[in-house]
């Protein structure tokens, strides 16, 4: 139990140390990834109006939908992918990438990688 809240709690101050430097704007919004033992999930956030303008999940119904993936890594790549081209729909290019405090790797790096494949330049 005290291995996992140190655990957390490095994630967040690392999170914290991020978000200092890294800001959505309207012409570069924030891509922002969070990572649970299951499921993943990305957020375009525009944080001067503070809303999120795209939102993608692996617990969608239209991602459930779909054939089952190999890997929990295939599934984060499809979500990376998914929220490119619903950023295209409402004309977001560019973005800014906040991994929210996750080391870039697995899970994280498959959704980044997803997205730049869809189009989306970061």
């Amino acid at each position: 139990m005290a291995k996992e809240n140190r655990r957390q709690a490095a994630r967040l101050k690392r999170q914290r140390r991020i978000r200092k430097k890294i800001t959505g704007t309207t012409q570069h919004p924030r891509l922002c990834v969070y990572r649970s033992l299951r499921h993943i999930y990305a957020q375009i956030i525009d944080d001067t109006q503070g809303i999120t303008l795209v939102a993608a999940s692996d617990i969608e119904k239209s991602v459930k939908d779909q054939s089952k993936f190999e890997n929990k890594v295939d599934s984060a790549q499809h979500v990376g992918k998914l929220i490119a081209q619903r950023a295209s729909e409402k004309k977001i290019k560019k973005v800014v990438f906040d991994r929210n405090g996750f080391l870039y790797h697995g899970r994280v790096k498959a959704v980044a990688e997803g997205a730049r494949e869809a189009g989306l330049k970061f």
